[in-house]
Order: C-alpha cells, then structure tokens, then sequence
C-alpha cells in the first residue's frame, strides 16, 4: 500500500489524500447530522463561516466544505483513471465539488424549513379564543393551561390572568398577551352567540309584523 501510493504522481498523490480524509470526515458529518448526536457544534461552525462569508443560502458552512473536498477528491480520480488532462481533471473535479455545494445546501435548507414549520411559535397564539383547562389564579397569583387552536392543532399551553377573579376551568378565554417566556396571557370572554335560522326567521318575520301593524 505504501509502495503503491509513494510511486503515485504528486497529483493524484493530492486528490486520493483530499478523497480520503473528506470521506471519513463526511460520513461522520453525516450520521451526527441524521442520527442526532452533538450537533450544535457543527452548526455553531456553519453559522460563523456562513457570517463570515456572507453568503445567503447556507452554501459556504462546514458540512458543504467537506462535501466539496469529498467529490472533488473522488471526481479527480476519476479523471485521473479516464487519462484526462490536468487542466480538464481539475475543472471537472472544481464543478463536481460545486455542484455538491449546492446539492447539500438545498437539502439542509429543506430540512430546516421541515423543522421550522413543526416549531410553535408562541406570537400564533394572539388573539386566539380557547378554554381553560387547568384553573388559572387571579392577578397571576397561580398558573394555569388553557387549551387554544394554534398553528392548525389544538395546544394546551400554560397561562396567566390579570383577570382580579380566577379563571376556572371550562371558561372561555382570549389570549391578550404573550410573556418573553412563552406563558399565555389570558382574559375571561364569550364565543359569540348565532342565532339559528328559525330564530331569524322568526325574528325578521315580527320586524315585518311591526311594520306592517303601523
């Protein structure tokens, strides 16, 4: 093996060293990135490069680097093998590393969309009328949950009242503010009352009595 790489040409010496290391990385970039392990650090590396290029997209982060040197690598011994020129060899192996940028930058983005639209955002829940569901105290004396409709699912979401009387469960509730901290605050209200169509007939038919009477 040592042989075999020592008699090599100082350029495939550099792709074959660039494919390996960049595999190893990759897959290890990988599986923390898909099967959940200490992410955060690498995403703390993605955001500084990305902040630091200023390159909209993600495309310059630490993960699309190493995917870059991956197919780069790989691509170049390939052309290598195919007996291409230098100069070829290393435009095809340039753009096949571009073109993996860009292939891993739309699918983290996607990912990341996915993830984003699961994410309650607790601004949502303005305005929107629930029921308690665990009584609140009075004056933010205890807190409570309230059951509310908030990004098209109904959420039990802790909360409190300003409201002097306690709000106890069952009650009919309006979100009127949201703490810095995600706790709902709540106030007592009433679902508006639509009078069924018998009922409206029935009224419009003694307007029209009225009318007629005078």
């Amino acid at each position: 093996m040592t042989d075999w790489f020592s008699n090599l040409e100082f350029l495939p010496k550099v792709y074959w060293i660039v494919a390996i290391i960049g595999s190893v990385v990759f897959l290890g970039v990988m599986l923390v990135a898909f099967v959940g392990g200490d992410a955060d650090d690498l995403g703390d590396v993605d955001n500084d490069i990305d902040s630091d290029a200023g390159v909209g997209f993600q495309f310059i982060t630490f993960k699309n680097l190493i995917g870059f040197f991956t197919i780069f690598g790989w691509s170049g011994i390939a052309c290598i093998d195919a007996e291409l020129s230098t100069p070829l060899t290393i435009i095809i192996s340039v753009i096949s590393g571009l073109l993996m940028m860009v292939i891993m930058a739309a699918l983290f983005y996607f990912i990341s969309k996915l993830s984003d639209s699961g994410t309650l955002n607790y601004k949502n829940a303005l305005d929107a009328v629930g029921e308690v569901y665990l009584t609140i105290g009075a004056d933010r004396s205890s807190m409570g949950k309230v059951s509310v409709n908030v990004q098209g699912t109904v959420r039990e979401l802790d909360a409190l009242t300003d409201s002097q009387t306690p709000l106890k469960s069952g009650a009919i509730i309006k979100v009127v503010d949201i703490t810095p901290n995600g706790i709902l605050i709540v106030d007592q209200t009433r679902k508006p009352i639509e009078p069924s169509s018998s009922e409206r007939n029935a009224l419009q038919q003694g307007q029209n009595n009225l009318l007629e009477n005078k």
